[in-house]
């Protein structure tokens, strides 16, 4: 140790003794002049820059050495030196060779790309000077990022190649090694819980050989955390009171391959829960208080209910203006008898309002148009609730891609806060010339003007000329949801259409409607809302060879009507989103009726409900259902028997049943010129021509009506050709969707999911019989694209049926999303 002691002091001394040395060699001059020598790449100006000394100053051994420290921090240069020439300061340098190239080997999970974002953050740049104290950190940097794979084996080492005018290139070798895997994971003290069901809570998990495709086996310090918080989480919510992990520890193997993790844990006593106190607050509040409280004395005791109820106690007083209030929950626990009594302490602080309500990002829209939405208001004591009532209800307008409120404190202050509505405006106005696709409808092609924002008035206004091989038509729409101050919304729309079902392989007819009609949207409560409507509709039916001989009766009956439409309806809407809603519901009822009087009277009741439901951050579950039922009264029930046939409901298709062409399931009637067996209705002989199961015996009429006949196989399989579906009166739909983000980015305009839907419908004579629903299940893309809706979907028929017309993969482009 001496020894070593003795080497250190005479190298300094040596080192000192050295500069000491060349500071004197200088005889101290005024300078006149200064001189540099050495250069290659870099300007004499840049020294000058750097330089402490100046033309005129007198150099002596203290400004000497300083000079020398400045131009090394630089980091230019590996040599530096000082001498005179006369009264010329001569600086003479050897550069830093700069970096010519860099170039990377062996890597494949680290792109070249994201490996020269790291070098740029550290100043390892082609162009720039080497600095080989950077070189280092940039492999260690790399390394740490395999590190942070679970590449525990991987290496990295650079070697540096010397190039002509003072140059290097630089090549990283990176052996990236493989993946450590997680060999066993070993629970100690584990007593009463076994250690099957702890391993159930983590995500990490032990090698398998099944577990080819997955990753929880890879080690992950972040993952490790999070399980040992799952773990006690699990135990603090299942009566374990006094659990406490006593260690952790994680160990690799020599090939560092292998990880082992080791937690030990004690897991205590079951304790029930006790008396529950709250303090801070006078006993009538108290009392009022008790009802928010969901601890049950004799319960298990569970952090979590705790927790559940420490928010509700606090949501109440920040509901209230106390923003700012503190909810403490401390524990007295007894550990003989094992019951724990919780004590919510309660710091109410100052009671707070809202001084000032701030708007900003919103470029188009007016500021009236958010301030008509919001429910917490200026001068008013702050309320949590009212604020998320506020942001929902601006994110349901859908002329929003996002909204955020902030509630900053106003400085000087205790007792107030301002609320800033920050937005994003979307895209909500266009002017669109469009070719599309639906599969219900076939080509859609069209010219449309649409504003959802209008003026910045948030009023809508729509003109739409569409002309599709179903369907040719034009619209006018115009709403305006603040009609009155109080938000009842008032719209028209004038429309003009031709429908030839021919053309999408449904029975044909071809019907002509104009219609003009006035809704009006009542809210009765923050999210529900009454709607009634009225409209005039003149409607002109023609029947084209091979219409069925129950549409034709109607169309006899009613070649021209005139029709009076009543429309009543009630909406409750909690979605939080317009267009990808990711949690809430909505729910409705509708009454569609002509009324009395009307050449068709006929009524259509619905019942539709969405629910969201989301699982973590970035998933969701959707369930919805749909019910419609419909008839005709009056003069119609005297024509028809039933709804008239062009307000039929249809399933199958994008909008209903994916996986199987639209409108496509459900009865079915050939033209009335197609022959069946007498003793068949056609619904029914359609039905059982398509299923083989019309009788060898079957007899025909003849079409003079003089002899009865044989149905013979031929006439059973153009029959079952012919046949083409009508839809019915009676509707069930269902459908189960699980919704993520769109290639795993967050997104407000595109999403992926699967499905399963479920539906049918029947004629007015059948029974309901569920057992009939088909089902599918799939997977579907959705993108609210800069020229409209994109929809694709792919889907698989579960319990096909003979005869069904199937359409696994399904495109619509303009059309709007189910």
């Amino acid at each position: 140790m001496k020894k070593i002691t003795l080497i250190v002091f005479l190298l300094a001394a040596a080192a000192q003794f050295a500069v000491t040395q060349f500071a004197f060699a200088i005889t101290p001059f005024t300078i006149t002049d200064i001189r540099v020598e050495g250069l290659e790449r870099l300007e004499a100006g840049t020294v000058f820059n750097y330089l402490p000394l100046k033309v005129g100053d007198e150099v002596n051994d203290e400004e000497t050495r300083l000079s020398i420290k400045e131009l090394f921090k630089t980091g230019f240069f590996k040599e530096v030196s000082l001498g005179q020439d006369g009264t010329v300061l001569v600086v003479t340098v050897v550069e830093r060779p700069s970096i010519a190239s860099i170039t990377f080997k062996g890597n494949d999970k680290l792109k070249d790309d994201a490996l020269k974002q790291g070098l740029e953050q550290a100043g390892m740049v082609e162009g720039r000077i080497f600095n080989s104290a950077n070189l280092e950190r940039v492999e260690q940097e790399i390394k740490n990022s395999y590190l942070s794979m679970g590449r525990y084996s991987a290496t990295v080492q650079a070697t540096i190649e010397e190039l002509d005018q003072n140059r290097v290139a630089i090549t990283m070798n990176i052996n990236e090694g493989r993946v450590a895997r997680i060999k066993k994971i070993n629970i100690i003290g584990a007593e009463t819980v076994s250690v099957k069901k702890i391993k159930d809570e983590m995500q990490l998990k032990e090698k398998r050989g099944l577990r080819l495709f997955s990753r929880r086996d890879q080690y992950s310090k972040q993952k490790l955390e999070a399980d040992i918080e799952s773990i006690r989480s699990y135990y603090l919510n299942r009566g374990y009171h006094e659990f406490e992990l006593v260690s952790s520890n994680v160990e690799i193997s020599p090939n560092k391959q292998n990880i082992f993790i080791g937690i030990v844990i004690n897991e205590g006593a079951l304790y029930t829960f006790g008396e529950t106190v709250i303090e801070g607050v006078d006993q009538e509040q108290a009392a009022q208080l008790q009802t928010l409280i969901t601890i049950e004395s004799g319960k298990p005791f569970s952090r979590q209910v705790v927790s559940q109820s420490r928010v509700a106690l606090t949501g109440d007083f920040v509901d209230a203006g106390f923003a700012f209030v503190e909810v403490r929950s401390t524990f007295e626990s007894d550990a003989v008898a094992k019951v724990v009594d919780t004590i919510f302490s309660i710091i109410p602080k100052q009671r707070v309002y809202v001084r000032r309500i701030d708007i900003s990002g919103n470029v188009f829209t007016r500021d009236e148009v958010i301030r008509r939405e919001l429910r917490q208001f200026e001068g008013a004591w702050y309320s949590a609730s009212a604020i998320r009532r506020s942001k929902g209800r601006l994110s349901r307008l859908g002329i929003f891609a996002s909204v955020q409120i902030e509630t900053p404190p106003v400085a000087g202050t205790t007792d107030q806060v301002d609320m800033k509505v920050i937005v994003s405006e979307r895209d909500t106005g266009s002017i669109l010339v469009s070719a599309g696709y639906s599969d219900e409808d076939g080509p859609l092609f069209g010219v449309e003007f649409t504003q959802r924002n209008l003026l910045g008035t948030g009023r809508h206004l729509s003109v739409k000329v569409n002309d599709s091989d179903a369907v040719d038509s034009a619209t006018i729409a115009y709403t305006n949801p603040y009609h009155t101050p109080d938000g009842i919304s008032r719209g028209f729309s004038l429309t003009t259409s031709k429908v030839d079902a021919d053309e999408v392989d449904t029975a044909s007819y071809i019907l002509n409607t104009s219609a003009v009609g006035v809704l009006y949207k009542i809210p009765i409560a923050e999210t529900n809302t009454v709607n009634l409507g009225l409209s005039f509709e003149r409607l002109e039916l023609d029947k084209p060879s091979g219409t069925p001989a129950s549409f034709a009766k109607l169309i006899d009956a009613h070649p021209k009507s005139d029709n009076l439409v009543a429309s009543a309806g009630l909406s409750k809407d909690t979605r939080d989103d317009f267009f990808f809603p990711t949690r809430g519901a909505t729910r409705s009822i509708s009454l569609e009726a002509s009324l009395p009087g009307s050449d068709l009277e006929y009524y259509k009741f619905n019942v539709q409900g969405a629910y969201y439901q989301p699982l973590g951050d970035r998933f969701t579950i959707k369930g919805s259902l749909g019910l419609g039922y419909g008839d005709g009264y009056g003069n119609s029930k005297d024509a028809t028997d039933d709804l008239p046939f062009f307000k039929n409901y249809f399933v199958g298709g994008a909008r209903s049943v994916r996986g199987y062409n639209a409108r496509s399931l459900g009865p079915r009637e050939a033209p009335a010129n197609t022959a069946k067996p007498d003793n068949l209705t056609p619904i029914k002989a359609c039905a059982d021509a398509i299923a083989g199961k019309i009788p060898d015996d079957a007899m025909i009429t003849t079409t003079d009506g003089t002899k009865t006949i044989l149905f013979t196989p031929v006439q059973a399989a153009t029959l079952a050709a012919a046949c083409e579906p009508i839809g019915g009166s009676t509707r069930v739909l269902a459908s189960v969707e699980a919704l993520f983000p769109a290639f795993g980015a967050d997104s407000n305009d595109k999403r992926l999911g699967l499905f399963v839907d479920g539906g049918m419908v029947y004629e007015s004579t059948a029974d309901i019989d569920l057992g009939e629903l088909r089902y599918t299940a799939g997977v579907f893309f959705n993108w609210y694209s800069a020229i409209g809706p994109f929809s694709i979907s792919y889907g698989v028929p579960l319990n096909e049926e003979s005869g069904d017309d199937k359409e696994k993969l399904q495109i619509s482009i303009g059309a709007v999303f189910r």
